[in-house]
Parts: structure tokens; C-alpha cells; sequence
């Protein structure tokens, strides 16, 4: 049984191939994908066995991006459990109500976030967490180590027959909005079809990926990371973005593929060690968030030779959904671009009937990378979805004849911040 466990079948196919490189711990954590299939089964049947996780129980996540995210997204998937990465970013008050609302039995967490766990452990209105795990330092009263919890747990495969492609992974917190973020139902499913739009888009096993979203966000966990599981290839990831740090990562380690923000990008030109970086093992860089300023892609084109891809996504679709070839970063600037393979788009009026080219009207989206809805929210499911099946975005769009789309307003008010 293999939905849902992606490293029991790529440790099989490829053990050895280097699957997670760690360059946030001192030193440098190095995992193949038979390391990472060991350490999910060991932390999977610490959970079952130990804090009596099964499936669709909730496991909660408070920590900046290390390799014991991804040991925690895994050892879910392997469980038919739901891993829900909480937001670093909100306060700890902010989070009562999100635990509130997805009940979550266990919270690991990064010593970052000691103060934040310790008050809610101590908070009245905060009743499902029953275990703490703490990645290091001392952790809150009764908490226990990460890498301890691995030791005790066994390696044998955990196998979850009840897993089907529409079992929830994970869920991820929509931001912007005012009010409680909403949970995001991802499926395997949705992961699965995420990953063939990725796929087709020129991402190969022999690339190396350095990420620099977080793990709490849709962009971290699923724009590239689970595609290169899928894939085989290597996958970098850092603790927070530092743009030096950045960019001798990609000379060191012969980065191939790297995705950011337009700020992001900014901030790398920007960094004391641009002139001298080495650039050149690089295949692409992907921009998204927002659109790339054509005085940026020149700057990369003309001093580092880089070639620019765009792309549109949100945490209810995908979150692939829109792709702008690097041939069109220029010519076509200004476009979220076309919609990925297996995702049909339509714009249409305030009756829901679709418009032609150059009309505006509401971006509407359907396909098989389509999220069931949100957690525990079936009025807000009822308010973006549709009888007929499509997802409403809430953004006023318009395309051309070429099938180029462009996002020219908000429906809905919302709030962008850090690139969410």
C-alpha cells in the first residue's frame, strides 16, 4: 500500500540518492531517502504508539523549517494522520483558536517557540494537546525529545490500509483574509496530480532544490519539496532566508532549481556577495507572490545568465496553477500565465457564465488538484465552491486570445504579508 507513502516507495527505487539536505543544523544534516523512510517509520509508530495516533488524528507542527518537518509530514502520510504546520508568524493567542478548531493531540515545536508552547499548555481553553515534543533544548514540563521519541519508535513500515487518494495529508492555513485563518484540506490526492502539473514543467530526479518557504505554507511543502521526493532528487532547506547565505548555497551545492518572491530576488541582487556568486549551475529560478518587475529578470539575464519562470498558485488549488514559460517573462510580463495541464480555468460574470477574451470577470478553477474544501468550515466550503464543482478565487481576471491570463483586481479584500 503506497498511497500516501511517498518514501517507502522511492526508498525502494533509489535509497542511496541524497534526499534532504539539512543547512540549517551545524553541522549540515545529509539524508538519503532510506534515512528519511527509517526516521517517518520510527516517529509513525512513536505517535501510534506512544501518543495513540491514528488515523485522521491531528499532529501539530510550531517550528521554523528543519529536516522534522518533513519526518512529521511523512510520518502522517504513513498514518493516514494530518499534519497542520501552524504559523510561526501569529501569536500564541492566535493559535488558541486554531487549536480550538483542528484539535491536534501532539505539538512538536522548535525552542524558537518554547514561551508560545508553554503558554498553551498552561491555557484553560486548550484541551486536545496531549503530548509535547521539543526538536532541542529543554522543552516545557512533561515534553518530550524529538530525536528520542525516533529512538523509541521501531522501524518496521507502518502500512495504513484505510489511506485512500482522498484521505487528508495535511492541512494548510489560508492567510490574508481577516479573521481565523481557514484549514485547508489537502488530499493525497491533490498532492499526487500537484506533483504531475510540477513534473511536466521541466523538473527532473538528477535537480537539486534549495527552499526557502516555510514549511507552514503551501509554497514550501508543495511547490517543489514533494515533487523532488516523488522525483528523487535532493532538497535543500535553511532555517530562515538570509541572502548571502543563499547564494553560497547554490554555488556550494550546485543548486539547479530555486523559487521565490520578487522581493526575495531583490534582496539576493542586493546581497555583499552577488558580484562574485557563482550562478551558474542553476537551470531556473521561479518567481510567484506577485509579478516579477522586468528590470529584475534583465538584471539576472544580462549578470548571471538566469533564466526566469513565473508561476500563480494558492493553498485551495494545487498549489500549481498557473505557469509562464521563461521565454514569456518579458514579452508577456505582467501575466500569471497559462493554466497548468490539468487544471481548467474559466472567467465569468456575477451569473456565473463564463467571458471571452479580454472580458473581466471572476477566476474560477476545477481539476483534480482541487482541495475538498475547508477543515471544519462547511460554510466557507459552500462559499467557494460551486454546484458544479468550481473553486471560486475571489480574483477578477481576464485572458487573451493566446490563453494568457492576468489577475487585474480582488473580489475579495485580503492582506499579503512575507510573501503569503
Amino acid at each position: 500500500m503506497y498511497i500516501g507513502d511517498y518514501l517507502g516507495r522511492r526508498a525502494i527505487y533509489s535509497p542511496d540518492a541524497l534526499a534532504i539536505v539539512d543547512a540549517g543544523k551545524s553541522p549540515v544534516w545529509r539524508l538519503t531517502f532510506a534515512q528519511m523512510n527509517e526516521r517517518a517509520n520510527r516517529l509513525a509508530n512513536w505517535l501510534q504508539q506512544e501518543a495513540g495516533i491514528g488515523y485522521g488524528d491531528r499532529v501539530a507542527i510550531l517550528a521554523r523549517d528543519g529536516v522534522e518537518h518533513l519526518d512529521l509530514f511523512f510520518a502522517c502520510a504513513k498514518l493516514g494522520a494530518i499534519h497542520t504546520a501552524l504559523n510561526w508568524r501569529l501569536h500564541w493567542r492566535e493559535l488558541v483558536g486554531i487549536l480550538e478548531n483542528t484539535t491536534p493531540k501532539v505539538i512538536v515545536y522548535s525552542d524558537d517557540f518554547r514561551e508560545a508552547v508553554q503558554n498553551l499548555q498552561n491555557d484553560p481553553e486548550v484541551t486536545c494537546l496531549s503530548h509535547f515534543v521539543h526538536i532541542e533544548g529543554d522543552g516545557v514540563p512533561d515534553s518530550y525529545l524529538f530525536e528520542n521519541c525516533l529512538q523509541m519508535g521501531t522501524t518496521t513500515p507502518v502500512v495504513t490500509p484505510q489511506v485512500t487518494d482522498e484521505t487528508i495529508a495535511a492541512l494548510i492555513f489560508t492567510g490574508g483574509t481577516t479573521g481565523l485563518p481557514k484549514a485547508a484540506q489537502v488530499s493525497h490526492r491533490m498532492i499526487a496530480w500537484n506533483t504531475l502539473n510540477t513534473v511536466i514543467h521541466d523538473l527532473h530526479h538528477e535537480d537539486v532544490y534549495l527552499n526557502v518557504f516555510p514549511l507552514f505554507h503551501t509554497g514550501g511543502l508543495f511547490v517543489y519539496t514533494l515533487p523532488q521526493v516523488v522525483l528523487g532528487g535532493t532538497t535543500i532547506i535553511v532555517r530562515q532566508f538570509e541572502p548571502a547565505q543563499i547564494l553560497s548555497l547554490i554555488e556550494q551545492e550546485k543548486v539547479t532549481v530555486f523559487a521565490g518572491v520578487p522581493t526575495m530576488y531583490q534582496l539576493l541582487t542586493q546581497a555583499e556577495n552577488w558580484e562574485t556568486a557563482v550562478l551558474s549551475s542553476l537551470r531556473f529560478c521561479t518567481s510567484g507572490g506577485a509579478p516579477l518587475p522586468v528590470p529584475l529578470v534583465e538584471k539576472y539575464t544580462a549578470e548571471k545568465q538566469i533564466r526566469f519562470k513565473q508561476g500563480f498558485g494558492m493553498t485551495e488549488f494545487g498549489p500549481g496553477i498557473f505557469a509562464l514559460a521563461a521565454e514569456d517573462a518579458i514579452r508577456q510580463a505582467g501575466s500569471i500565465g497559462r493554466p497548468n495541464f490539468y487544471v481548467d480555468a474559466r472567467v465569468v460574470d456575477d451569473q456565473n457564465q463564463p467571458l471571452g477574451p479580454d472580458e473581466v470577470g471572476e477566476l474560477v478553477l476545477k481539476g483534480p488538484s482541487q482541495s475538498s474544501g475547508y477543515f471544519n468550515n462547511p460554510e466557507a466550503t459552500a462559499e467557494c465552491m460551486d454546484e458544479d464543482g468550481w473553486f471560486h478565487t475571489g480574483d477578477l481576471a481576464q485572458y487573451d486570445t493566446g490563453w494568457y491570463f492576468r489577475i487585474v483586481d480582488r473580489k475579495k479584500d485580503m492582506f499579503i504579508s512575507g510573501g503569503e
